[in-house]
């Protein structure tokens, strides 16, 4: 994969892949593992106190010299704090979700830091944009974990944002192979954000439980649930089917917030619940066949990205020979 463009120019890596700064997954193996390979990593500060940030970070930076960033959810209560502790530590690149990026743009900006925005939507680009993100991720409703409202698939949605807004557009949901890294770039992406492929490899900090579930999943074992409290995808278990039947008889938002609780995201990734937890993963997962390690994940992607690469060119010359 030979590509040079504002993704990799931005980032200062090898290759336009990012991983997803997932909760209870993405930690410093994982992220320094993917940075290692030309990719840029991101620790997940969604699951981390402060402290627990820090060392992640300082460990990450022991195990790579390559870029990697920080994953940042601006609902977070705590959101202030974390935005303190990766300027104090040096951080160069953030990745906002979950909240509107200019509450904190300017402090992140003003240290020196790349701001790059995770949207659902054209309205919400352009949002990023006009805030001054200097890149965007288009995610669509494929991916697993918290998905945006309006349920615009990436196919859909990455050409729409390349479209509409003048910085760059990072394809994400539904992308775990080197075709769909291929797709992306046809759609008018310059990079691909990948979570739940690289949640199930041997760096990733989430329980092997999960990643076990993952590799078993079929095309439909996913599901849309909570669409009232923050609308998630993940595997289909015990939880999901109770708070499925809920939903279909009307349950309000208390009620849902109740049958949530606190902590299944936890239980599920990190603790390994099968039947109780939240398995937040992608529809990509029917792709997922085995847990690697991030090398050879990583090189299986560009292999697979030349060889569709390779499928296109040789439908083209039969097209048109």
């Amino acid at each position: 994969m030979n590509i040079n463009n504002r993704v990799t120019d931005l980032f200062k890596i090898r290759y336009p892949i990012i991983q997803a700064g997932m909760v209870w997954a993405a930690g410093w193996k994982l992220a320094s593992a993917v940075s290692n390979c030309g990719g840029l990593g991101l620790i997940g500060s969604g699951s981390m106190k402060t402290d627990l940030l820090k060392e992640h970070i300082q460990k990450c930076r022991k195990a790579t010299s390559k870029p990697f960033g920080v994953n940042i959810p601006l609902l977070r209560g705590d959101a202030g704090d974390i935005v303190q502790t990766v300027i104090k530590e040096n951080i160069k690149i953030v990745f906002t979700s979950a909240g509107h990026p200019g509450k904190f743009i300017d402090i992140l900006k003003k240290n020196g830091i790349i701001v790059v925005h995770v949207v659902s939507s054209v309205k919400h680009a352009l949002k990023a944009e006009s805030a001054g993100c200097n890149a965007i991720v288009g995610e669509g409703v494929e991916a697993g974990g918290h998905n945006g409202i309006d349920e615009i698939t990436t196919f859909c949605l990455i050409p729409q944002l390349a479209d509409a807004v003048k910085i760059p557009v990072i394809a994400a949901g539904g992308i775990a192979d080197g075709r769909g890294i291929l797709a992306a770039f046809s759609l008018g992406a310059e990079g691909v954000q990948i979570g739940t492929r690289f949640a199930a490899t041997e760096e990733s900090s989430a329980h092997p439980n999960y990643k076990r579930k993952v590799v078993e999943a079929k095309d439909n074992d996913t599901i849309l649930v909570l669409k009232k409290i923050g609308m998630a995808r993940m595997i289909k278990n015990e939880f999901t089917n109770l708070v499925e039947t809920e939903e279909k008889n009307g349950a309000d938002e208390n009620r849902l917030k109740e049958l949530l609780g606190q902590k299944r995201e936890r239980a599920g990734i990190f603790e390994g619940d099968e039947k109780e937890g939240m398995m937040e993963a992608g529809q990509d997962a029917g792709l997922i066949r085995e847990v690697l390690p991030v090398k050879d994940l990583f090189a299986r992607l560009l292999e697979e990205y030349e060889a569709a690469q390779r499928r296109v060119q040789n439908a083209e010359s039969e097209i048109n020979p």
